[in-house]
C-alpha cells in the first residue's frame, strides 16, 4: 500500500507541475501581445509624445566618424598664412634691409591687420630705398585714407601724380597701383595723363580697357581695347578678350618669304 499511495503522490505532482507550465505559457502570451493592445487603447496624445521621445533617443546615438561633414578652417589656414609670409618677409629684410618689395609687402600684411603705423614705416622705407615704387606710393594713398585722413590722402596722390606729370611709363604704372589698392578717384586721372603724353600707347589703352572690363563696363571696355589693338595688332590677350566682347576681330597675316620661283 505504501508504493501505491507514493505512486498517486507522484502523478498528483506532475500534473501539477504541467499545470504550472501551462499557465507561465499563457501569462508570457500575454506580455507579447499586451503592448500592441495598450497602446490602441492609450489616447492619441500618449502615444505621439512616446513616439517623439522614441526620436530624441535615437537622435543621441553617435554616427560614425564617416558620417561627420568635416568642415575646412579656412579662417585659421588663412591666419597661419599671412603669419608664415610676414615671418619669410622679416627674414628677407633681415638678409637685406634695403629690399624694398619686401618692406612694401610686409606693410601690406601690416595694414590688412590694421596696424596702420607699422604699415606706413615700411611703406616710407620702401620709398626711401626705391623713390619710384608705385605701389608703395598708391598704398600710403590708402593707408591715409583707411586711417580717415582724406583730405592728407588727396594731397598726397596730387604730389605722386606731379611727379611723373612727364612720364607716360610713370602715370601709367601710378595708376596701375591706384588700381590695384582700390582707389577708383585716383586711377581714371592718372591713365588720362598718360594718355595726354603718349597719345599712341597701345600699353595705356589696354590698361585702361581692362580696368572698364573690371567694372563691368563693357562698352568702354571694348573701345579702348580695341583702339589698342588698331595701334598694336599683334597682341593675342587683346585679341581674345575682344572676341569674347563680340567684336570681329582680323589678325594681319605674316608676309611669306617668296620663294626662288617667285623672282622669275
Amino acid at each position: 500500500m505504501a508504493v501505491t499511495r507514493f505512486s498517486i503522490r507522484e502523478n498528483k505532482m506532475a500534473g501539477k507541475k504541467k499545470l504550472e507550465a501551462k499557465n507561465s505559457k499563457l501569462k508570457t502570451t500575454e506580455l507579447h501581445t499586451f503592448a500592441p493592445h495598450a497602446l490602441r487603447r492609450m489616447d492619441k496624445p500618449i502615444v505621439f509624445a512616446l513616439f517623439v521621445c522614441a526620436l530624441l533617443l535615437r537622435g543621441c546615438v553617435p554616427t560614425s566618424e564617416s558620417e561627420k561633414i568635416k568642415t575646412p578652417r579656412v579662417g585659421r589656414i588663412t591666419q597661419t598664412s599671412a603669419e608664415e609670409e610676414k615671418q619669410n618677409l622679416l627674414r628677407a629684410i633681415k638678409r637685406r634691409f634695403e629690399n624694398p618689395d619686401a618692406h612694401f609687402e610686409l606693410g601690406q600684411l601690416y595694414q590688412a591687420e590694421g596696424r596702420l603705423v607699422t604699415a606706413e614705416y615700411h611703406y616710407s622705407t620702401a620709398l626711401r630705398f626705391d623713390p619710384v615704387h608705385r605701389d608703395a606710393q598708391a598704398a600710403m594713398v590708402k593707408m591715409m585714407t583707411e586711417s580717415g585722413d582724406t583730405a592728407k590722402a588727396r594731397l598726397q596722390a596730387d604730389t605722386y601724380m606731379r611727379q611723373v606729370s612727364a612720364s607716360s611709363t610713370g602715370s601709367r604704372r601710378l595708376a596701375m597701383g591706384f588700381q590695384k589698392q582700390g582707389l577708383d578717384e585716383y586711377v581714371l586721372p592718372c591713365y588720362q595723363q598718360a594718355i595726354r603724353l603718349e597719345p599712341n600707347s597701345a600699353e595705356t589703352y589696354k590698361q585702361i580697357g581692362y580696368y572698364y572690363l573690371s567694372k563691368s563696363d563693357r562698352v568702354r571696355a571694348r573701345d579702348y581695347l580695341s583702339r589698342s589693338f588698331e595701334i598694336k595688332p599683334n597682341q593675342s590677350d587683346v585679341a581674345l578678350t575682344l572676341g569674347q566682347l563680340g567684336v570681329e576681330i582680323k589678325i594681319p597675316q605674316k608676309t611669306e618669304i617668296g620663294t626662288n620661283e617667285d623672282f622669275r
